[in-house]
């Protein structure tokens, strides 16, 4: 009797405290639990269902069960801890048991933690083989899709026709065989039923490309300018153009950068990032362009004449054109003399604009010297203790007048100066070397004369 109170209170005490066997390792059953038998609730029911369920699992048949009371004790050793764990956790499961103790060892002979490895390996190499044919259908899939795009952008038209210039047309048939290389790598992990690998790749493809963009930030930055550049071309091959505080004749457009020549035949790069955000001006896209020009008369001239003079001289000139006229006017007031302006338009097609403004300046002055205009010099008034000596060596007034008049009358004596203009046309050679530059980078350039331009006007070129 008393035995079994004593049993009865052991037993109890398992139940409702568990913490009172703390060299067990405790498993709650959970619901949906292991039936041991029907019919069968004893320890030996109990240990031969555990010992069927480690027999039928690899790494745990050689697991040595032993229960008493509800009290399963495990023995034994496994090649890895993970078959630990999931001993307790079937044995634990099973119905009837109380407690687990956990009393198996971790395999350290490495004979015996290889022979696992050398199983899994070999299951993997033949689950490899077998799947060998279906992975063969699956590169043929992702191959024929990729054929597919490559053929499809080798096709000239409809992308030429679609897309506003060449530059645009060769992006487009790059992503079609992106496109198409996509689908065939979707279409291959489908027939491999790999398909969760395309959200990985995904995950992975995003960091990548975040990665990759921050560093090649400039080089991004500069093709987008690019695309925006040969969409609305604001330029044209050869233009006269000035960007960014530099002047030069329009080479080429690349991917990443603009070519200027300079008229010393230097070449400027300029990144077509900074190209799409500067203000640019383009002096060839209207074929007239206006010089100024100033000159300064004695103070004491007769300015109306003076202005007078200078505008029939420009109007005499083949290269001024007369729409629009020539101008002039009183820039301003000098110490010593008074600033006229002058004006002029050309036909940029036809006559240079430096030769035209240089020429345009020669003619004036001449002009202007013919009809008893002088064009002073600065005047400066020095004082000296002595004054009376210095007056002695200082010519006469009215005698450095004569002379001024003889220089006049000699001058209006030989007029055909003013009537020999020189050579205003426009600079062929130097045309024919900006027509040499974009011929040698005909292959890289992304200008298209034909495109359609950001500007109404036509080129002057």
């Amino acid at each position: 009797m008393i035995s079994r109170l004593l049993h009865s209170f052991v037993v109890a005490l398992l139940l409702f405290l568990p913490g009172a066997l703390p060299a067990f390792s405790q498993s709650e059953s959970p619901a949906g639990a292991i039936t041991a038998m029907p019919g069968a609730g004893d320890d030996q029911a109990i240990e031969q269902r555990i010992n069927g369920i480690y027999d039928q699992l690899d790494g745990l048949s050689g697991i040595s069960v032993v229960v008493r009371s509800g009290v399963v004790n495990l023995t034994g050793t496994v090649t890895e801890a993970s078959l630990a764990t999931k001993a307790e956790e079937l044995a634990g499961r099973v119905d009837g048991v109380v407690a687990v103790q956990n009393n198996l060892t971790e395999e350290t002979a490495l004979e015996e933690r290889l022979v696992p490895v050398y199983e899994r390996l070999q299951a993997r190499l033949s689950q490899g083989v077998n799947y060998l044919p279906l992975a063969l259908v699956a590169l043929l899939v992702w191959m024929l899709a990729s054929a597919a795009g490559l053929l499809i952008a080798r096709f000239e038209w409809p992308w030429n026709r679609l897309t506003p210039n060449a530059f645009i047309a060769d992006l487009v048939r790059q992503l079609i065989r992106i496109l198409f290389f996509t689908i065939g790598i979707v279409l291959a992990l489908d027939v491999l039923g790999a398909t969760a690998v395309i959200g990985t790749l995904l995950g992975a493809a995003g960091i990548v490309g975040l990665a990759v963009g921050f560093a090649v930030r400039d080089t991004v930055e500069n093709y987008i300018a690019s695309i925006m550049l040969s969409i609305r071309q604001p330029f044209n091959p050869k233009d006269f153009v000035r960007i960014e505080g530099y002047e030069g004749f329009v080479i080429s457009l690349t991917s990443r950068a603009t070519i200027l020549m300079e008229k010393d035949g230097n070449h400027i790069r300029i990144p077509n990032a900074i190209v799409f955000k500067s203000t640019l001006v383009n002096f060839s896209t209207n074929p007239r362009r206006r010089f100024v020009f100033e000159l300064g008369v004695d103070a004491e001239s007769n300015l109306d004449k003076a202005l007078d003079v200078g505008l029939m001289t420009l109007r005499r000139q083949e290269f001024i054109l007369q729409d629009p006229s020539p101008d002039a006017w009183i820039e301003a007031l000098g110490d010593s003399n008074v600033v006229l302006s002058f004006v002029g338009w050309i036909d940029q097609t036809r006559t240079d604009f430096q030769k035209a403004r240089s020429e345009a300046m020669r003619l004036v002055k001449l002009a202007l010297e013919s009809n008893g205009f002088s064009l002073p010099e600065p005047i400066y008034r020095l004082r000296f203790d002595d004054a009376p000596v210095l007056e002695n060596l200082l010519p006469d007034r009215e005698e450095g007048d004569q002379d001024r008049g003889k220089i006049a009358r000699k001058e209006a004596a030989f007029p055909q100066s003013a009537e020999m203009p020189n050579d205003t046309e426009a600079d062929r050679d130097l045309e024919k070397q900006v027509e040499l530059e974009r011929k040698a980078a005909q292959s890289d350039d992304l200008l298209d004369e034909h495109a359609p331009k950001e500007f109404g006007a036509k080129s002057a070129r």
